[in-house]
């Protein structure tokens, strides 16, 4: 060891604070080009951290209130619709609204359904499962997008 070393187990006060042994550790963060370093001595135990500089203060700005709009199959999709027309997935899967990428969409919005129609597909585990419209109504909300995941339970879209 050399003398600017210091010797722990020699230094080592039996109550307060040791400078020493802070500084040498907080010197060891610097030179590693450490964040945060702990160091554990019998019961003593020491976190250092240093946080880097900013070039300006950082501005945390609230997120944005939802404004209210009319529900459409343009509007952002809430993962669940309190509804009493909401068609939740019953599975985990990918959503798609249309039978093949160049067709058209089973069901849009206004568009008129009967029970029994199939409404979308959702595939799991590489298979296709038909979502079929529980009700006769017209659908007035579509929350999913062609090709998007899906959990179970999450709204799909209202038929009211």
């Amino acid at each position: 060891m050399n003398d600017q070393t210091p010797h722990f187990d020699r230094d080592l006060p039996t109550s307060g604070i040791h400078v020493a042994l802070i500084e040498a550790v907080a010197d060891i963060l610097r030179r590693l080009e450490l964040n945060e370093i702990d160091v554990t001595f019998g019961d003593l135990k020491i976190r250092v951290t240093r946080q880097p500089f900013a070039a300006a203060p950082a501005v945390i700005m609230p997120p944005a209130l939802p404004t209210h709009s009319p529900i459409s199959d343009m509007a952002p999709p809430p993962h669940h619709v309190d509804n009493a027309g909401a068609v939740k997935s019953p599975m985990v899967g990918t959503a798609y609204l249309r039978p093949s990428p160049d067709a058209p969409p089973f069901a849009k919005v206004d568009s008129k359904v009967k029970a029994g129609d199939r409404i979308l597909l959702i595939e799991a585990m590489k298979t296709f499962n038909e979502i079929i419209a529980p009700r006769e109504g017209t659908v007035t909300a579509i929350f999913v997008e062609d090709g998007q995941p899906v959990e179970y339970g999450q709204s799909l879209l209202v038929i009211e």
